[in-house]
């Protein structure tokens, strides 16, 4: 059987970080999980905070954007657009931290992820995460920034509630 669980982050080139996990369910689920708002707020915010705001114009040229509150009590805003969406194998769409004061339309800053899911042996799914940053700079602060344990409670959350949808 696949293992799932182990999340691994590697550095490909100077401005990019990939994410890859094996998520124990069918990919036709984890995608589901994805892509539909209601979902998305049970797992984006991984264990950190409450999700407020789950926006998502799902098709190419779509805005999306997400709000939490972390436990902390302030507030963290992330917004992008949708380049391509190839339904239940990838996504691809730009993504900004909203500063204060930014404008949650500007993609001023952004950095561009594409998402992939594939098959993995025993109705497991490939999720990888591949970012590309801009930069060696931005790269590093993005890496420095706590999200690898942000990400790992992510997939954590992903992965029980595809397995609940199906």
């Amino acid at each position: 059987m696949t293992q799932t669980g182990t999340m691994d982050v590697t550095f490909p080139s100077d401005r990019e970080i990939l994410i890859t996990r094996t998520v124990s369910a069918p990919r036709h689920l984890v995608y589901r999980a994805w892509t539909t708002p209601e979902l998305v707020k049970r797992w984006w915010p991984g264990r950190r905070g409450e999700m407020t705001t789950a926006e998502m114009d799902f098709r190419v040229g779509g805005a999306w954007r997400y709000v939490m509150v972390a436990h902390g009590e302030f507030e963290v805003a992330f917004h992008g657009t949708y380049r391509e969406i190839v339904p239940n194998e990838r996504i691809v769409h730009t993504e900004v931290m909203e500063t204060s004061g930014a404008s949650p339309d500007s993609e001023e800053g952004s950095v561009v992820n594409t998402v992939t899911f594939s098959d993995a042996d025993g109705g497991a799914t490939l999720v990888s995460i591949r970012t590309d940053a801009g930069s060696k700079e931005v790269r590093d602060m993005i890496a420095q920034s706590g999200m690898e344990g942000g990400v790992r409670e992510q997939f954590e959350l992903i992965e029980e509630l595809a397995r609940s949808l199906g």
